[in-house]
Order: structure tokens, then C-alpha cells, then sequence
């Protein structure tokens, strides 16, 4: 005969003893789940103001990295997100090395961002093919830069005509 389990304390040798029902090996995995999200719903912004993000594919990772962008980055991130989206219809996302990455085969990108303490750097991988090329040199000759400062207008058409070249061109295989 098996003897009942119950959750009342009781007397064994002078001593309370409170049997409590066990928690299954699943149920803490399932706990432990959960908190890591809690975590993750909250992301760290490093030096500079930049959002660490796990590395991810997918356009959810690259909202939860914009969303995460402190002050009127946010705002920036979330239109550049939208003319990029615009320009190149079913174009990919990730986030890799805590920055957006955007291409249109797998792995291989034509622009990312980074938030820096005072502007946002848009990189785009082969800047130099591009007509006119962005302002910002590199140290590597084919990438060029686009520095976003909070009171600086940001030409909407000139950068979705660099999205659109750029995403014709061969791209950043990583």
C-alpha cells in the first residue's frame, strides 16, 4: 500500500517536518525559461548607448534592438528600419555583434547601424560603388559611412536611393 502525501506538517522523532510535493527536472527548466526572457526583455546598453542583443536572424531581434536604442536614437532606428523595409521589398535582417544588419540572400549584408554616444554610424559595406558615396570614409576601402547626429535632417531620399544601389550590389558575405 502506498502511504498518502499530504502538505501538513507533521511530528516525527519531536521534529515538524514539512513535506512539500517535488518540483519536476521540466517545470524548473520551464522557470528557468522564463527568467532568462524577463532578462532579455530588458537589454544592456553598452558604452556609448549602443543595446547588446543577442545575435539573431529575423526582423524580431532587429525591433528589439531598436526599441532598446536610447532617447531620439529610437526614433532614427525605427525610420531608417522603415525606408530600408520600403526601398527593398522582402529584405533580410539580423542582429549580429549588437548592431542591424540588412541583406537580400542569406548572410550576405548590405548595411548595418551602430549606435554611438552622440550619433548613429550607418555603414554600408560597398559605400564607395555607390553614386554619390557617402560622406564618411573608412579604413577599408569599399565601406563607406553615414553619421546621424540628433539635429542632423536626414535626407530620406538620398538614403533610400543608397539602400536601393546597395542592395544590388554583391554585399558583405559574414
Amino acid at each position: 500500500m502506498e502511504a498518502a502525501v499530504s502538505d501538513q506538517p507533521r511530528e516525527v522523532e519531536s521534529a515538524t517536518v514539512a513535506v512539500t510535493p517535488k518540483t519536476s527536472k521540466k517545470s524548473a527548466k520551464v522557470a528557468k525559461k522564463a527568467a532568462a526572457k524577463r532578462v532579455a526583455a530588458k537589454p544592456t546598453l553598452l558604452a556609448g548607448g549602443n543595446p547588446q542583443i543577442a545575435k539573431a536572424d529575423g526582423d524580431a531581434p532587429v525591433q528589439a534592438y531598436i526599441t532598446a536604442m536610447p532617447g531620439w536614437k529610437r526614433d532614427v532606428g525605427r525610420r531608417l528600419d522603415a525606408l530600408i523595409v520600403r526601398s527593398v521589398p522582402g529584405v533580410r535582417k539580423a542582429v549580429k555583434w549588437n548592431s542591424p544588419f540588412y541583406g537580400v540572400e542569406d548572410h550576405v549584408w548590405f548595411l548595418s547601424f551602430h549606435v554611438f554616444a552622440k550619433y548613429i554610424k550607418v555603414a554600408f559595406f560597398c559605400g564607395a560603388s555607390l553614386n554619390p558615396v557617402p560622406p564618411v570614409g573608412s579604413r577599408q576601402k569599399d565601406v563607406r559611412y553615414l553619421h546621424i547626429h540628433e539635429d542632423d535632417p536626414l535626407d530620406e531620399l538620398q538614403f533610400a536611393d543608397w539602400v536601393e544601389q546597395a542592395s544590388r550590389l554583391p554585399g558583405e558575405r559574414i
